[in-house]
């Protein structure tokens, strides 16, 4: 029976070792980004993932979009879209 059970640690071992350096910090960051995401508001200056810099001027809860100010114009992104925020940043 103890040659059975041994035959499944190197398993078990290595399940464990995936989660923590693969599961978890992974879940960690997801956790994260949805945080960030929700605490988006109107004046945020903020970086999109395609590196796009601009001002929050609208949020809808509806859908999840928001409306960013950009030298260009306006223009509607996804919040899961928005990679940082920068207001922050350039009062520090």
């Amino acid at each position: 029976m103890g040659e059975g059970m041994s035959s499944f640690l190197p398993f078990i071992l290595m399940f464990v070792v995936v989660y923590f350096f693969m599961i978890a910090p992974q879940m960690k960051r997801a956790k994260k980004e949805k945080k960030f995401a929700a605490e988006l508001k109107r004046g945020d200056r903020v970086v999109t993932k395609s590196g796009l810099h601009g001002k929050i001027v609208d949020l809808n809860e509806k859908d999840g979009s928001c409306v960013i100010e950009t030298m260009a114009g306006k223009i509607k992104f996804e919040r899961s879209a928005i990679s940082m925020e920068m207001s922050n940043k350039l009062n520090a």
